[in-house]
C-alpha cells in the first residue's frame, strides 16, 4: 500500500470505502450497519440486532422502505438517516488520509454518505458548476480548500453515493443504485460530439463532476467489498474498462487493496476483467496505519 502512494503519488485517485470508518476506535461509533438496525426498529418491532443473512444491506433498506405506512414518511428514512450520521467524528486514519491527499493534490473519491472525511480536513462544501444542480445527484459538488478547473488532476473529496448535506442524494436501496446508472448513462452517452464514447473526453457531459476522475485517473481503491450488490460502482468500473478496450492509449491502472485473502473466485473474476489488480496486505494497520500515510 505504501508502495503504491509512493510511486503513484502524482497522478493517483483514491476511492475510500466504509473499513475507513471500522478501524480500531472510529467502529464503536461509525456504523452504517447499526443506523440501518436503529431505523429498522420503527417498522420491525421484534429483537432485529442485525441485518439478516441471505439479504443485502441495500435489498434491506429497500423492505424497510416498502414497510413505511405512506410515500411521505419514506421520504423521511434518508433524512433520518443522516441525522444519525451527525454524531460521527474524525479519527485520525481520516486525518491521515485527506493530508497526505492535499499534500499530493490528488481527488478522493468515498462511497461513504457521511462528512468525517471532510472535517478531518476542515474542508467546505464547493461546486465546479453554478447551474444545472439538483439535490438528487450532486455529482459536481466536493469539499475542499479551493474552487478547481480539472476533478481528475487536483484535490477534491467527492462523493460517489450521495452527501449528508443533501438527504434525498443519498444512495441506500437498489432502486437508488439504479437511478444512479440511468443518470451516470445519461451524461457519459449524452450528445453527439459529446458523448465520452465518442472520444471527447475533455468536455464530456460529465467533465465538471467525479464521474471524470473515474475514467481519466488511476485508482487505488480500499475499505471496499466491493460485493456483488454494489451495483452501481461495478457497473462503472464496467464501463471504464470498456472504454479503455476503445481507446487503448488512454487505459489507466487500477488497484483494490485487501486485508484478507480473497477466496471469492466471483470477486477476483470481476477484478481481472475490469483491470484492476488486487493487493493484499498483512492486515489494517497496513491500509490506515501512520506509517503508510506519512
Amino acid at each position: 500500500m505504501k508502495s503504491l502512494l509512493q510511486k503513484h503519488k502524482s497522478n493517483i485517485a483514491l476511492i475510500v470505502g466504509n473499513g475507513v470508518n471500522r478501524y480500531r476506535f472510529a467502529k464503536s461509533t461509525n456504523s452504517w450497519h447499526d443506523l440501518l438496525i436503529e431505523l429498522a426498529k420503527e417498522h420491525f418491532p421484534s429483537s432485529l440486532k442485525e441485518v439478516p443473512k441471505g439479504v443485502s444491506l441495500t435489498e434491506f433498506y429497500d423492505v424497510l422502505e416498502l414497510k413505511t405506512t405512506n410515500a411521505a414518511l419514506a421520504k423521511t428514512l434518508q433524512q433520518k438517516f443522516c441525522d444519525l450520521m451527525e454524531t460521527w467524528e474524525p479519527f485520525k486514519q481520516h486525518e491521515r488520509i485527506i493530508e497526505w491527499a492535499k499534500l499530493n493534490n490528488n481527488p478522493v473519491l468515498t462511497t461513504n454518505f457521511d462528512r468525517v472525511l471532510a472535517d478531518a480536513g476542515s474542508l467546505k462544501l464547493l461546486r465546479t458548476r453554478s447551474d444545472g444542480f439538483t439535490d438528487f445527484y450532486p455529482w459536481e459538488s466536493y469539499y475542499g480548500d479551493n474552487v478547481i478547473t480539472d476533478p481528475s488532476k487536483e484535490f477534491g473529496l467527492w462523493h460517489i453515493n450521495g452527501m449528508i448535506e443533501y438527504p434525498r442524494s443519498i444512495r441506500l436501496g437498489l432502486t437508488h443504485y439504479m437511478g444512479s446508472v440511468e443518470r451516470a448513462r445519461r451524461l457519459i452517452y449524452k450528445g453527439t460530439g459529446q458523448k465520452l464514447f465518442s472520444g471527447n473526453n475533455i468536455y464530456w457531459q460529465g467533465y465538471k463532476s467525479w464521474l471524470h476522475i473515474i475514467f481519466n485517473t488511476p485508482l487505488l481503491i480500499f475499505g471496499l467489498g466491493l460485493e456483488e450488490n454494489e451495483v452501481f460502482l461495478r457497473w462503472l468500473l464496467i464501463e471504464r474498462a470498456r472504454y479503455f478496450k476503445k481507446f487503448p492509449n488512454r487505459e489507466k491502472q487500477a488497484w483494490y487493496v485487501h486485508s484478507k485473502s480473497l477466496d471469492n473466485p466471483g470477486k477476483l473474476f470481476f477484478l481481472d476483467g475490469v483491470g484492476i489488480e488486487a493487493v493484499q496486505v498483512e492486515g489494517y494497520d497496513e491500509i490506515y496505519g501512520p506509517k503508510v500515510w506519512e
